[in-house]
């Protein structure tokens, strides 16, 4: 069938209007969705269709039907599951990702797209102060990019000690102790247990989730043999960092390899106000983290950055007789994720950085920090209200007197679909945790939500019950 570019002009104008009517919107509408899953089954269950539909009605029907069961999380009133908006320039990035739809697997295929990736990956090596030459590959998210590092920390480490993983598997081979904190995201386990490693080693926590030091070198006294060493840049519900330089440090004494996960902490690097709480950082080995959080990007992007030279290459890199080389010896994209096939992830990245700069990125950074600590500020105020966390990034963990009002509170508060904030459980109490990562989050958004959240308390007290 011939290509007809008049039909993908109907279907993209259609798209493009619908897109528009959608953002505009952001600023005044309800963040909650308006109907649920089963109601949107419900619009679209419907026997496949026996003859084609036009492209451009199919598009708007798409978005006419869908908008009831979309929640706006772009807007900047949503600090649920540290989940950023999107920049312009990554929004219009991404759209012309999808209409050159390459495969951004190889450099020969794709030269543009792989010199983008590449040039994105040195900009967030400079940007974020970690080792000149590392290795960068865009993923996923955070969980894929934790699950790249750690499969070349796993390769690594048993090289170490004899022992060629690539051709002889992991029966038999030497036991890899991996250390974690006690307050590590689950996307560390998870990324573990797809590598075979099963449940690690926890070594305890402090109050705001900071691996302890002197529960470490206690660990590490323990160890025999191949070693990783899993950190965070950003706790979840305390958004505190590890004391990175000194841990790296004690791991690298013992022959290990230290890794860093910072799915949204890790951008703190950016701002040199807050770069001291990563001391250090750039002594890891490899860090992951997310662009469509912090650099609010499109879904979806992570980022795997690996300093050792070639060990990414040599746990994941293959070679077969149809797939092309250029003539350098640069590694091809393929060569530094999971996926031989993909979409090019990294262009919006370098769309974002190239719209920000250094002083945009620092300013973004600076400026979710700033909307965190003035929401603390402001809710800690409202009677019994409780800032469980020391406000050192982008995370608040509130709580509301009893664990029963604390959640009563946040039913409340997603009811009325105003902002949303989403509940969680930390150092054994119910809390409302709000995660502030849209750009476009302003003084009215702050104003605006600690609102919502006086009248969702002002509701409880008054002895109202959820619907």
């Amino acid at each position: 069938m011939k290509i007809e570019p008049e039909t993908y002009a109907e279907s993209l104008a259609v798209a493009r209007a619908r897109a528009l009517d959608w953002i505009r919107s952001l600023p005044t509408r309800p963040v909650a969705p308006t109907a649920d899953v089963t109601e949107m089954e419900r619009v679209f269950r419907e026997p496949m269709p026996e003859s084609p539909t036009p492209a451009p009605a199919v598009v708007d029907d798409l978005a006419r039907d869908a908008e009831p069961g979309i929640m706006a999380m772009s807007s900047g009133r949503f600090f649920g599951w540290v989940i950023g908006g999107t920049l312009p320039a990554a929004l219009g990035a991404d759209w012309m990702v999808s209409a050159w739809d390459q495969n951004a697997g190889m450099r020969y295929a794709s030269p543009a797209v792989a010199a983008l990736e590449r040039v994105a990956g040195e900009w967030l090596v400079d940007l974020l102060g970690l080792p000149d030459g590392s290795d960068v590959g865009f993923t996923t998210g955070a969980t894929m990019a934790n699950w790249t590092a750690l499969a070349a920390a796993r390769a690594a480490v048993l090289d170490a000690h004899g022992w060629d993983v690539n051709t002889r598997g992991l029966q038999g081979a030497p036991v890899v102790t991996v250390l974690v904190g006690a307050e590590r995201h689950t996307s560390v386990d998870l990324a573990l247990r797809y590598l075979g490693f099963g449940v690690p080693t926890v070594v305890e926590s402090d109050d705001e989730g900071r691996i302890r030091i002197d529960s470490l070198r206690d660990a590490l006294s323990q160890v025999e043999g191949p070693l990783i060493l899993c950190l965070q840049a950003g706790n979840l519900h305390s958004g505190a960092f590890d004391p990175i330089g000194e841990a790296a440090d004690l791991a690298h004494e013992h022959g290990g390899w230290v890794h860093v996960d910072g799915a949204f902490g890790l951008w703190a690097a950016a701002s040199p106000t807050l770069r001291p709480r990563l001391a250090g950082l750039d002594r890891a080995d490899s860090w992951a983290t997310d662009a469509h959080k912090t650099l609010n990007v499109p879904y979806d992007c992570g980022v795997a950055i690996v300093s050792r030279t070639g060990a990414v290459q040599a746990a994941l890199g293959t070679q077969t007789a149809y797939l092309i080389r250029d003539a350098s010896e640069a590694p091809d994209p393929f060569d530094l994720v999971p996926e031989m096939s993909r979409r090019a992830r990294g262009v919006p990245v370098y769309a974002a950085l190239k719209q920000l700069g250094r002083s945009g990125v620092e300013e973004l950074v600076d400026g979710l920090v700033d909307a965190a600590r003035d929401l603390a500020d402001a809710l800690g105020s409202l009677p019994g209200v409780e800032v469980l966390n020391d406000v050192v990034f982008t995370q608040v963990s509130l709580a509301f007197g009893s664990d029963d009002e604390t959640r009563a509170v946040t039913a409340r508060l997603i009811e009325d679909g105003a902002v949303w904030m989403s509940g969680s459980s930390w150092r054994g109490r119910a809390i409302l945790r709000v995660s502030v990562s849209n750009w476009s989050t302003d003084s009215g958004d702050v104003e605006a939500s600690v609102a919502a959240v006086a009248r969702a308390l002002d509701a409880v007290r008054a002895g109202a019950t959820v619907a």
